[in-house]
């Protein structure tokens, strides 16, 4: 890897890691959330530092072409969080239909309370 790609390397990911940081101090993501991104992005800092650990551990693994591992690793991680994210996605539709429900049926009673009240006014 050149100097320039790993400068750019490290610099975006301190940039993402800080950026995240900075969302969470501000209150525009929560804490769970911004857990899984510093997760993602805080060991992107030593392989973009530290190109050599890549090689080596695709040595070790066996993997002849280091890029293919961070590949498959990426790809993992992408499909933990899009199943993280759709399950969490499952329980807030419920949450909501659940809500919408009780909305309505809150709804109904206080029409039915109105009515009752405007029987009473007219005797």
């Amino acid at each position: 890897m050149s100097a320039a790609a790993q400068i750019t390397l490290s610099a975006v990911a301190l940039g993402i890691t800080f950026w995240v940081v900075r969302l969470v101090g501000l209150r525009q993501l929560r804490s769970k959330y911004a857990l899984l991104w510093l997760v993602i992005t805080v060991p992107l800092v030593p392989l973009a530092v530290f190109p050599a650990i890549v090689d080596e551990a695709g040595d070790f693994l066996g993997v002849n072409y280091a890029p293919a591992l961070l590949f498959s690793f990426s790809s993992l991680l992408l499909l933990g969080i899009v199943i993280h994210y759709s399950w969490e996605l499952s329980r807030l539709e419920s949450r909501t239909r659940r809500l919408g429900e009780e909305i309505a049926l809150l709804n109904e009673r206080l029409n039915d309370a109105e009515r009752a009240d405007d029987g009473e006014d007219e005797s």
